[in-house]
């Protein structure tokens, strides 16, 4: 059968793994933040797209309302395609007491491309596993890559909780489960932590930029997130637990989980008023007191 045929009658489509909205969503996203999706464009059809991701309409329509929601694309309905908002650009609108909190996805990313905009880039972060951390470094990389970006300095510091402790989430509903939930944590934390190094201190041999990364560990599950940018930029997040189900080993687990990448990031800016000028001041001595005191050597290693 042709495959054009065997897509287009959902054959294929059974074949390969099922997206979720947000992972489409998250796709359509980069798209638009890359360029290759353009402000005013027209996106393809809610059937082409559902063809394309393998999905059904619904998860597409969920994905353009998210993206929507996050001023991204405008005339979103089941009609008419949508079409990529007029300035897609969020960075000069992500700090200030006039600042909507948006998504980790969506605001980390600028905000951390930015950041490297300077001579010495500093990055604190306070987080469950870096994933998001690690997502967000992607832009600044590739800039650096193509020549658009040359810091001279870039300093990383990272907490993460301990393999040691008893996480407070994600853990499983039924407290008699075996540990197979923290050591997919343990695994997932040491592998992005593990990307993350490798590839700021890949820019070392590539571009001659004095790289440091460093990580600590917490002796406790931190309910929320934190990153801290050049001393000057607070983003703040809590981490929101749902009841979800996942396979683990090939069974079906219930946990109390965060999805850490959705997170509503609440940003401060240092100079903009007396409230953010005092929460990010607050928040670099806060971290720095859990760095210097209670935090010990981190291995990213089993």
């Amino acid at each position: 059968m042709d495959p054009k045929h065997a897509s287009a009658n959902g054959r294929e489509r059974s074949q390969r793994p099922q997206k979720t909205h947000r992972e489409v969503a998250d796709e359509l996203r980069a798209r638009i933040r890359s360029g290759r999706l353009r402000a005013g464009q027209r996106m393809p059809t809610q059937a082409k797209l559902a063809d394309e991701f393998g999905v059904e309409r619904g998860a597409v329509r969920q994905a353009l309302r998210i993206l929507q929601s996050e001023h991204l694309l405008t005339n979103v309905s089941k009609g008419a395609p949508a079409t990529v908002a007029p300035d897609p650009d969020l960075t000069d609108a992500l700090t200030g007491p006039a600042a909507l909190p948006m998504p980790t996805t969506v605001a980390l990313a600028p905000r951390i491309a930015a950041a490297f905009a300077a001579p010495h880039v500093e990055i604190d972060a306070l987080c469950l596993t870096s994933v998001s951390l690690t997502l967000a470094i992607g832009e600044p990389l590739r800039r650096i890559h193509a020549g658009q970006l040359k810091p001279a300095k870039v300093d990383v510091r990272v907490l993460l909780p301990s393999r040691d402790i008893d996480l407070a989430f994600p853990t499983p509903v039924d407290p008699s489960a075996d540990g197979r939930l923290q050591r997919r944590w343990l695994a997932q934390r040491n592998a992005q932590g593990q990307v993350l190094k490798h590839n700021l201190l890949a820019l070392r041999a590539t571009h001659g930029i004095d790289v440091r990364v460093a990580f600590r560990a917490l002796p406790f599950t931190p309910p929320v997130k934190l990153y801290l940018l050049n001393g000057t930029e607070a983003l703040f997040a809590y981490y929101t637990l749902t009841r979800r189900e996942a396979e683990i080993d090939q069974e079906h687990l219930e946990m109390y989980d965060a999805e850490g990448t959705q997170s509503m990031l609440f940003a401060f800016e240092q100079g903009t008023g007396l409230r953010d000028t005092t929460f990010v001041e607050q928040s670099h001595l806060w971290f720095n007191a859990l760095w210097e005191t209670i935090s010990s050597e981190l291995l990213l290693t089993g």
